[in-house]
C-alpha cells in the first residue's frame, strides 16, 4: 500500500480520544516549545499506562514536530517483581513497535530502599536513583531530552502533596531545565487528564506492567 494511502487509513482509525489527545499534546509542544528538529529525546516508560500511551503518541507525532527527531525509550526495573525477566521481554518487544534503539535494565534497587536503615522514606531513595541512573542513560545515549508521561491529575495531586506535606507551593512544569540546561524534562501530555490517558491505553489494548512496589498501597500520592 502507498505510503499517503497507508497514512490516510491510519487517520480514518483515529477514535475522538485519540484526536483529542493529539491535539493537546500538539498544544503543549506549541506553548513550551518542548520539542524541536535534532532532538534526541529519551522516553521514560515505568510499563504503566501513561508512559507507554506517551511513547505512542510521541511516534505518531515526531515527523511534525520537527525534523531528524528521534526516540530513545528506556524501561527501568526496579527489583519489585519476581518477573523481572519477563517483565523485560515485554517492553522489549513493545519497544521494538516504535525502534530498534532502546534500553530495558534492571536495578535491583527494591530490597536496597525498603531496608531498615531507609524505611521511613523509600520513595524518595528509589526516585534518586531512577533519576540518576536515566540521566546516565540519556548522557551515554546523545539524549538531551527526557520525557515523562504526567499528564495534569499528576500536576495536581503533586501541588498539593507540596503544600500539605512539603508546606511549599510547587508543582511539576511541562519544561524544566536541570544541571544547567545539560538536559531538559519534558512533559508533553501535561494538558491531558488521565481518564483520557486511561481510555486511550484501553483502546489501544496495552498490556501494562503491575507496579509491585510494596509502598505504592500506602502511599500519599
Amino acid at each position: 500500500m502507498p505510503h499517503f494511502l497507508w497514512r490516510m487509513v491510519e487517520l480514518i482509525k483515529r477514535t475522538k480520544l485519540h484526536r483529542t489527545l493529539i491535539g493537546k499534546m500538539d498544544r503543549v509542544v506549541k506553548d513550551y516549545n518542548l520539542i524541536k528538529s535534532g532532538d534526541r529525546i529519551l522516553v521514560a516508560v515505568s510499563g504503566g499506562v501513561d508512559s507507554m500511551s506517551l511513547l505512542y503518541l510521541l511516534h505518531e507525532r515526531i515527523s511534525v514536530y520537527g525534523e531528524s527527531i528521534s526516540l530513545f525509550p528506556t524501561f527501568l526495573d526496579h527489583g519489585f517483581s519476581t518477573k523481572t525477566e519477563e517483565q523485560l521481554e515485554t517492553m522489549t518487544l513493545f519497544f521494538k513497535r516504535f525502534t530498534n534503539e532502546f534500553c530495558v535494565e534492571s536495578l535491583n534497587i527494591g530490597e536496597f530502599v525498603h531496608s531498615d536503615a531507609n524505611r521511613k522514606n523509600p520513595c524518595f531513595l528509589c526516585t534518586r536513583l531512577r533519576r540518576k541512573r536515566l540521566f546516565e542513560i540519556a548522557d551515554a545515549n546523545q539524549c538531551t531530552k527526557i520525557a515523562f508521561g504526567h499528564h495534569k491529575d499528576d500536576i495536581i495531586e503533586t501541588f498539593l502533596i507540596n503544600v500539605f506535606y512539603g508546606r511549599e507551593i510547587s508543582t511539576m512544569v511541562p519544561s524544566q531545565s536541570v544541571f544547567k540546561g545539560k538536559f531538559f524534562l519534558i512533559r508533553p501530555l501535561a494538558y491531558a487528564f488521565e481518564y483520557e490517558v486511561k481510555t486511550f491505553a484501553r483502546e489501544q489494548k496495552f498490556d501494562e506492567i503491575p507496579n509491585e512496589c510494596p509502598t505504592e498501597p500506602v502511599s500519599k500520592r
